[in-house]
């Protein structure tokens, strides 16, 4: 059987972030600034029913991130590579961003000891499956949730969602690839989903999971052998230190 790699994000794309970029970054003042009027959001069914399930699960604070990560994501999409603009699917994409941090939700975060990122990528795939999402979608969503920590690996290639949530989390946690997205479209999407000190509830996000899990895949971020208490957290720092975001926080 012939997979289909025509829908839901399933399109390959260089892993390695800069060479996903064809092209230099524009001047500030070339890129276009965006709000969250200008770049819509689905309201389809499924869309819906994801937003319910991630409001009765996730703090507000992680929600907001899982809102702005959508717009920043299709921002930079929109200037860096606009030729793949129509392998888009933004319903997949809407579900992607609401879903990738529903493994760090109290309800399922401790009760495994599986990394925050696969145990997520399943709770999202058998929600999806079980509210009218077809395989190929679920699919899609499970592999960028598994895969959206996953920066270190440059070589080969990525599927469209997975390269798009790495970019549009690491924009929104510490302030990676900031050449691609106008301040303004900062500043109109940190309005709408305001952060309200974001960078310190990641870091203390991102350092629970370690403590809890010193096994985990965040721990990638760290030095080799690296234990908890004997040396700060790199990541935990990378958040604190996002200044980009700071005026925002």
């Amino acid at each position: 059987m012939a997979l289909d790699s025509t829908h839901h994000l399933w399109h390959p794309v260089p892993r390695s972030h800069d060479h996903f970029f064809t092209s230099a970054p524009p001047s500030q003042s070339d890129l276009v600034p965006y709000d969250t009027k200008s770049i819509p959001y689905p309201t389809t069914p499924l869309v819906k029913a994801t937003e319910a399930f991630a409001k009765s699960n996730l703090p507000p604070a992680t929600l907001n991130h899982s809102y702005r990560i959508f717009f920043y994501g299709l921002a930079i999409l929109r200037a860096g590579r606009p030729d793949l603009l129509e392998k888009l699917d933004e319903e997949t994409w809407a579900v992607t961003c609401l879903l990738h941090d529903i493994g760090l939700a109290e309800k399922f975060h401790l009760t495994t000891n599986m990394s925050f990122e696969f145990k997520g990528g399943i709770v999202a795939r058998d929600f999806l499956l079980s509210n009218g999402a077809t395989e190929s979608q679920a699919d899609s969503v499970c592999e960028s949730i598994i895969l959206h920590q996953d920066v270190f690996i440059t070589t080969g290639n990525i599927h469209l969602g997975g390269q798009l949530i790495q970019l549009a989390t690491l924009f929104d946690n510490a302030g990676g690839k900031a050449e691609w997205v106008h301040v303004k479209t900062i500043e109109a999407v940190c309005t709408a989903y305001p952060r309200g000190g974001w960078s310190e509830k990641f870091a203390c996000a991102v350092e629970s999971e370690m403590r809890a899990k010193p096994w985990s895949h965040t721990t990638t971020f760290e030095e080799p052998g690296w234990r908890q208490g004997e040396k700060g957290s790199k990541f935990g720092s990378l958040a604190r230190g996002n200044k980009l975001m700071e005026p925002y926080d």
